[in-house]
C-alpha cells in the first residue's frame, strides 16, 4: 500500500513539472489591447478613499475635544435694574425695585492663574460677574480690560491650583475647509462640543465696522459667545462671538474672532490698559459704492487706495492715491476685511511690507504703522483727527482736533473743518481726550464746545 501511495506523489510531481516547463518555455502569450477613444466611465460607489473610510470618519475630533472641554467655562452676567417695573409705576411712582437679570456666555481660560478671555458683550455693563469651570466649582471674576470694537474681553479669577488652559494658535494658518470644533455653553448646556468646517476667512458682517472673523459652519448659539474654536489638534484659533439669524439661534453659519487679533488685545490690555492699533494710513475705495462702479473698480482683486492720510507710514513710504494694495507681508490681499484682519494684529511702530499694483507694475514698500489719527465720536455725530503740523500752523493753536466730518443732523451748524480746543471748559489735547470727554456727555445734556475757526476766530457752541 504504501509503494503505491509513493508511485502515485512521484507521478503527480512529474507531471505539474512538465506542465509548468511547457507553460515557460514553449506557450506564447497572446496580449489584448482595446482602444476606446471615448471618456472612461468609472464606478466608485464601492471604492474606499482609505483603509478607514472616507470623509468625517478619517477624522478624529475626540483628542481636541478632550483637550478643550476643560479650559472652557461658563460666564454668568448678573446685572441689576433699576426702575419701575409696571406702567402704575411709570406714572405714579413708587420705591425703586431692583431685580436681578442673569445673562450667559462662555470663556476660554489662557493661563494656568486663571485668566480668562471671552466676548465684551458677554461681559458688558455687569454688576458681579461669575465664572464656572468644568468641575463645577465657582468663582467670581473681575474685569481686567475690554475691547468693545474687537468684542474681546480679559477676565482674571483667583485660584488655588494651576488651571487646565488652551494657548492661542496662529489663525492666520487656518485653511478653508479645514475641520474645527466650537466648545461652550449654548442654552445653559455646560461644556457642549460641536463640528464644522472653516467656511470663510477674513469675513465682515457689519457694514459700518472694520471687522474680520472666522466663519464656519460649526453650530453656535445662544451661550456659546466667548467660547472656543479649535481645530482638531486642539489648538486655539478662534473665539466664537456671533451668528447671522432672524430668529436668534443657528442657522448655518457662526464668526468667530480669529486668535491672532484676540491675543494682541488681550497682550495691549495687559501690557497698556487698552487697545494699540496700528494703522497704514490710507482710506479705501468701497468696492460695492457706486462711485467704484462706475469707474469699474468693483471688480479689483485688491484695496484700492483713494486717500493718503497726512504724516503716516503710508505717505511717508510713498503709498499714492490709485495704487492697489495686492499683499502685506505674506499674505495676499483680495478685499478690504483681508487687509484690516492682518492689520488688526499689528501695533504702532510696527513694519510690514506693502506690495502694490502701480500702473500696471508691482512695487513693494516697507511701510511703519502710526497709532491712528482719527476717532468717531457717535453720540456727537462726529468725526475727528489729531492736528498735522499744517494744521496747527493755519489756526495758530499748539492743541486740539480737527471737525473733519458731521453727521446731517449737525450740518446746519457749520462744523466741519473746525478746531475744538475745549469742551465744558475741559481742554482738549488729542483725539485720546476728546474720547474719554465726549464719552461721559449724554446728548440729553446741556455740552459747551469752544472751536477756533479758518480765520482764527473762537467761536462757543451750546448743545442741550
Amino acid at each position: 500500500m504504501k509503494k503505491t501511495a509513493g508511485l502515485f506523489f512521484v507521478a503527480a510531481l512529474a507531471g505539474s513539472m512538465t506542465l509548468g516547463a511547457y507553460k515557460l518555455f514553449f506557450e506564447k502569450e497572446n496580449l489584448y489591447v482595446e482602444r476606446d477613444d471615448t471618456m472612461p466611465l468609472i464606478t466608485t460607489s464601492n471604492l474606499l478613499a482609505s483603509p478607514k473610510g472616507a470623509g468625517i470618519n478619517e477624522v478624529d475630533f475626540t483628542i481636541a475635544a478632550e483637550k478643550t472641554v476643560n479650559a472652557v467655562v461658563h460666564v454668568k452676567n448678573m446685572t441689576i435694574s433699576r426702575g419701575p417695573s409696571s406702567i402704575a409705576e411709570f406714572f405714579y411712582g413708587s420705591e425703586s425695585s431692583q431685580r436681578p437679570q442673569i445673562g450667559t456666555g462662555s470663556g476660554v481660560i489662557i493661563s494656568p492663574d486663571g485668566f480668562i478671555v471671552t466676548n465684551n458683550h458677554v461681559i458688558a455693563m455687569a454688576d458681579e460677574l461669575e465664572v464656572t469651570l468644568n468641575n463645577n466649582k465657582s468663582y467670581a471674576a473681575e474685569v481686567i480690560g475690554a475691547d468693545a470694537n474687537s468684542d474681546i474681553a480679559l477676565l482674571k479669577i483667583d485660584v488655588e491650583q494651576p488651571l487646565p488652559y488652551l494657548a492661542f494658535g496662529d489663525s492666520d494658518r487656518a485653511k478653508i475647509g479645514e475641520w474645527v470644533l466650537a466648545v461652550g455653553n449654548p442654552f445653559n448646556l455646560t461644556s457642549t462640543v460641536t463640528a464644522g468646517i472653516v467656511s470663510a476667512k477674513a469675513r465682515s458682517i457689519s457694514p459700518g465696522r472694520n471687522q474680520s472673523f472666522i466663519q464656519t459652519d460649526a453650530a453656535v448659539n445662544p451661550g456659546n459667545s466667548g467660547g472656543a474654536l479649535v481645530n482638531t489638534n486642539g489648538d486655539l484659533i478662534g473665539i466664537n462671538t456671533a451668528i447671522t439669524s432672524q430668529t436668534g439661534s443657528y442657522v448655518g453659519y457662526s464668526f468667530a474672532v480669529p486668535s491672532n487679533i484676540a491675543k494682541k488685545v488681550v497682550d495691549d490690555i495687559l501690557e497698556f490698559g487698552n487697545v494699540q492699533k496700528g494703522i497704514l494710513g490710507i482710506s479705501a475705495l468701497n468696492a460695492a459704492s457706486p462711485q467704484a462702479m462706475e469707474q469699474g473698480l468693483d471688480e479689483i482683486d485688491g484695496v484700492y487706495i483713494s486717500n493718503v492720510e497726512e504724516e503716516t507710514g503710508a505717505e511717508k513710504a510713498g503709498l499714492q492715491e490709485g495704487d492697489i494694495i495686492k499683499q502685506v507681508d505674506d499674505v495676499r490681499i483680495r478685499k478690504f476685511s483681508e487687509l484690516t484682519g492682518y492689520l488688526s494684529a499689528k501695533r504702532p511702530g510696527d513694519e510690514v511690507s506693502v506690495t502694490v499694483n502701480r500702473n500696471g507694475r508691482n512695487v513693494t514698500l516697507p511701510v511703519v504703522l502710526t497709532k491712528n489719527q482719527t476717532i468717531d465720536l457717535p453720540n456727537m455725530g462726529m468725526r475727528i483727527k489729531n492736528l498735522t503740523a499744517k494744521d496747527k500752523k493755519a489756526y495758530k493753536v499748539k492743541e486740539g482736533v480737527k471737525i473733519i466730518a458731521v453727521s446731517e443732523q449737525y450740518r446746519a451748524y457749520e462744523l466741519q473743518d473746525k478746531i475744538i480746543i475745549e469742551v465744558d471748559d475741559a481742554p482738549i489735547t488729542d483725539i485720546d481726550d476728546a474720547k474719554k470727554i465726549f464719552d461721559k456727555i449724554s446728548r440729553y445734556n446741556r455740552t459747551s464746545i469752544t472751536m477756533i475757526n479758518k480765520d482764527g476766530e473762537r467761536e462757543k457752541i451750546i448743545f442741550q
